[in-house]
């Protein structure tokens, strides 16, 4: 029976945002724990992909520019410890490509993943697309270091702690550029739609409930309060100041800071 309403349940979803056109871009890394303590095997599993979400469409990613992590101030390059790996989407035809590692968790504190993928050439847009992601682990215990900066281009600091957080609570960010606050800068909010057993994905009554959309103040700092367990991406646009050619020709660059966290129930 769960096979069936899982088949039935994706068909549905694919069906209701075939016919939508809110198609968000989120770089993404997800972790296979936000949180490791003393009794786990403290080896992580990272992800990284570049995606649309809600509406669980995946984009091919090439091996990217930049992957690292931060911990106690230090910046660790984990570049090469990437391995390609493939995907399939309930809406795909073909595989796609993504990136994961393992990393081995050897001292306590808060360790930041953070990844500058390649420009993404996005002809529906005619621009490049530059999504700068970070997500946050906490490890044995010692919780330090989460709304350290790791000095990208452009990045959301998290102000509220990015781990140990209950569905329902509130997550408070600032958007960064060039390390000044963006005022009033536009953020995109989207729920990672899938689940290890591929039950409790969300159906979208309409095209708004795809991506949720909130303002920052003149500090550049916003807050969600995130309705469902799971994965959440925050996303904040801008254009950067340079550009890329393509066919000969200059083109624009949106660069995104992008944040990933995740809640759970309270039982």
């Amino acid at each position: 029976m769960k096979g069936i309403a899982c088949k039935l349940l994706l068909a549905a979803l694919v069906l209701s945002l075939s016919l939508s056109q809110a198609e968000a871009h989120f770089g993404t890394i997800v972790v296979s724990d936000d949180i490791v303590s003393q009794k786990d095997n403290k080896k992580v599993a990272v992800e990284v992909k570049f995606i649309h979400p809600m509406e669980l469409h995946y984009m091919e990613m090439v091996k990217p520019e930049r992957f690292g992590v931060l911990h106690k101030g230090e910046i660790t390059d984990l570049l090469n410890t990437l391995k390609e790996a493939k995907g399939k989407s309930p809406d795909q035809a073909e595989e796609y490509t993504f990136w994961k590692t393992d990393f081995q968790i050897k001292r306590p504190g808060d360790y930041t993943f953070f990844v500058q993928p390649q420009p993404y050439w996005e002809p529906a847009e005619d621009l490049f697309i530059v999504h700068y992601t970070k997500v946050c682990v906490n490890a044995l215990g010692l919780e330090e270091g989460w709304d350290d900066p790791v000095g990208l281009e452009t990045e959301i600091i998290p102000l509220t702690r990015p781990y140990g957080l209950w569905t329902g609570n509130l997550f408070t960010g600032q958007v960064l550029l060039n390390g000044k606050p963006v005022p009033h800068a536009e953020v995109e909010v989207e729920y990672l739609n899938e689940s290890p057993d591929n039950i409790s994905v969300v159906i979208p009554p309409a095209d708004p409930y795809v991506t949720q959309v909130v303002k920052a103040d003149a500090n550049g700092i916003f807050s969600y309060a995130m309705p469902k367990a799971g994965w959440w991406g925050f996303s904040a646009l801008n254009e950067a100041s340079w550009t890329l050619k393509h066919d000969g020709q200059e083109k624009g660059v949106e660069i995104g800071a992008v944040y990933w966290v995740k809640t759970r129930d309270m039982r």
